[in-house]
């Protein structure tokens, strides 16, 4: 308290040039603001600025409203002024738009508009007032943080149930309960109307002095966009047709201390959206909506998989081998058994590992970790569905997309053909199916089978392709290709890939690049494998699996010496050195997993296996341009 003495004291002086500085700074630019005080002795200014226009004008600066609103300092003053009344909340005889808070933004409708960098901050000071002023009030029972509330419906059912009231007409038989964050608020004299939102939508609060007595001040007080309150009352129709909830009682369930996104911008700094979800959701209510909606493509995938016989099982995020895919896995170290593990980069091993045990028809819809880049494509931990079905082959697998993906457009949008980013993509079966041979023949006239195992022949043919027809001059890409069938998918992911915007399946791939796919049948050096493109982006992968345990060994073996290959070849190439992405990209150990291994030689079934990016899935049917927008909190750099 000595502090606030010496503060009190010195307020005069520091007060002065504090107001001298707003002073310069707002005669630069014309607002149209609304104080709020709450003093007996300032009613009627209070009145008077309520007649003012309920809608505010933006500055003439917007780019230095925009620096303002954002600062920390702004922000932690707001943050600051929201304790204090919620300390003080209910009492009625202090005077809220006091000296302190005159130094600090103003605020328009609760919303911080304007505020000049010249102004004193005495944040230390008044985080003493303030807390003091908690212990005090919460002596005396005052508690701004409620344990519960009981609502007897939500803002969607209240639209529901008495959208056939008239105009002016009020339902006063009726006593409804509400609860959710205040978005909005305008107050004219002795009405005040605040717009709630809870999960399922909006609904106004009508707030009238003479229903709500002694409660009316403290709402225009204490009441600020943001808060989440309880709101208990009658329902009538205005007089210009808006549906409300004439408020009869109302409680602040929970205080907010720091303003939301202005309503003239939005949150629309992309970094801080992903950073603050929880912020991005309050201030553009579309996002949740996509989450809403991603629960729904998870929720209907497995009701597919169970539809057809599938069951769920669970298997290890930490193992002791990282298999089922070729890429860089997180490595962490456990204590007690004094090893290092993994996390999973693919659920395929364990899961044949089921079909080994005996059970035919299994899935996991799990968190995958990948320790790469990071794009609008790329997170480093996603999701997928992965589904093995034993005594079938990858064309299954194939019908099993259609039916998922059809499935899930059916349950978002109610049909199959939809928008995504300005371009119409039919959903309509069955399919296109082509192979990787004749994808890249199509795209480039040259015919990879040709050049049989001649892999120099097969590289050059393959720079001079991607000289001329890749943006970024990718020919490098085709240096450290160990054969003729990883240049194939060079030429094919570079060339063919964005082109493959229609629902496409590749079909056919390379052993090399396929080890854990069954040998093709019928055509020698390829595999019964496919992959899914929607949009120029693959959706699945799939197999006909491989249970031949003595094949699949020497095919992790060749696996490994390659990686190893490629890794020597990278060091030694005095054009990368380490921390570059593509010598990070090989820069890891790859081992074999001798215990799924020895599962195969116990025999496992003729199956087919499918992974299915759910990430992706989901951007497809929101109509997401990146990978970071379905995703409620994505791996993003360090803040500095």
């Amino acid at each position: 308290m000595d502090a606030l003495r010496v503060w009190r004291a010195s307020s005069h002086f520091i007060g002065f040039a504090s107001r001298a500085a707003c002073a310069a700074a707002t005669s630069r630019a014309s607002v149209s603001v609304r104080i709020r005080c709450c003093s007996s002795s300032s009613a009627a200014s209070a009145a008077a600025a309520a007649e003012l226009p309920s809608t505010t004008v933006a500055p003439a600066n917007p780019g230095r409203r925009g620096r303002n609103s954002s600062s920390t300092s702004d922000r932690e003053s707001i943050r600051a002024i929201r304790l204090k009344k919620a300390n003080s909340f209910p009492s009625q005889n202090s005077s809220f738009f006091s000296y302190e808070e005159s130094l600090l933004p103003l605020e328009i409708d609760d919303e911080l508009v304007i505020g000049s960098s010249g102004c004193a901050r005495q944040d230390t000071f008044l985080s003493l007032l303030f807390f003091a002023r908690v212990e005090e009030l919460r002596s005396k029972g005052h508690e701004p943080y409620a344990y519960k509330w009981t609502r007897s419906h939500t803002a969607c059912q209240l639209q529901d149930i008495y959208s056939h009231l008239a105009n002016g007409e009020e339902c006063k038989e009726d006593l409804v309960s509400i609860a959710g964050r205040i978005i909005a608020r305008r107050a004219f004299g002795k009405l005040a109307f605040l717009t709630l939102r809870d999960d399922s939508g909006t609904i106004q609060l009508y707030c009238e002095k003479e229903i709500l007595e002694d409660q009316f001040e403290q709402l225009k007080t204490f009441v600020d966009i943001g808060d989440i309150v309880g709101a208990r009352g009658s329902m009538k129709k205005t007089e210009k047709g808006e549906l409300s909830v004439c408020v009869k009682n109302f409680e602040i369930l929970t205080k907010s201390l720091l303003p939301l996104p202005d309503k003239y911008h939005g949150l629309t700094d992309v970094d801080k959206r992903y950073r603050q979800r929880y912020v991005d959701m309050i201030a553009n209510h579309e996002v949740a909506d996509v989450f809403r909606i991603r629960a729904k493509i998870v929720s209907e995938i497995r009701k597919t998989m169970e539809s057809l016989g599938f069951i769920e099982v669970e298997t290890p995020v930490l193992q002791g081998a990282a298999g089922g895919a070729e890429a860089r896995p997180f490595v962490t170290y456990h204590n007690s058994l004094g090893r290092n593990l993994y996390l999973r980069i693919a659920t395929e091993l364990h899961l044949k590992r089921m079909l080994v045990g005996g059970l035919e028809k299994v899935f996991e819809i799990g968190r995958i970790f990948r320790n790469e880049g990071i794009s609008t494509r790329h997170n480093p931990e996603f999701t997928t569905i992965e589904m093995y079905e034993a005594y079938s082959d990858y064309q299954s697998m194939m019908n099993m997309a259609e039916e998922i993906v059809t499935q899930c457009a059916l349950v978002v949008h109610g049909n199959l053909d939809i928008d995504y980013q300005g371009v119409q993509i039919s959903l309509q079966r069955p399919w296109r199916r082509e192979t990787m041979h004749n994808l890249v023949k199509e795209a480039t006239g040259i015919d990879f089978d040709e050049f049989k195992n001649n892999l120099e022949a097969a590289k050059g043919v393959a720079r001079g392709i991607l000289e001329s027809r890749s943006e970024n001059n990718d020919s490098h890409l085709v240096e450290t290709c160990p054969s003729v069938g990883h240049v194939l998918n060079e030429i094919f992911e570079t060339i063919v890939e964005p082109t493959l915007v229609q629902p496409t399946f590749v079909l056919d791939y390379p052993i090399e690049i396929s080890p854990l796919a069954k040998p093709h049948r019928r055509q020698k050096g390829l595999t019964e494998r496919f992959e899914l493109y929607i949009c120029g982006r693959e959706i699945a992968n799939a197999f006909s699996e491989l249970t031949d345990p003595v094949d699949q060994r020497s095919r992790f073996e060749e696996q490994i010496k390659q990686h190893n290959d490629k890794r020597a070849t990278l060091v030694s190439n005095s054009k990368y050195v380490e921390g570059e992405n593509a010598f990070d990209d090989y820069s890891y150990e790859v081992s074999l997993d001798e215990d799924f291994l020895t599962s195969l030689e116990y025999g496992m079934p003729p199956a087919s296996g499918m992974g299915l990016g759910i990430d992706r899935l989901v951007m497809l049917l929101t109509n997401s341009a990146s990978i970071r927008d379905v995703i409620a909190f994505p791996v993003l750099k360090i803040q500095h």
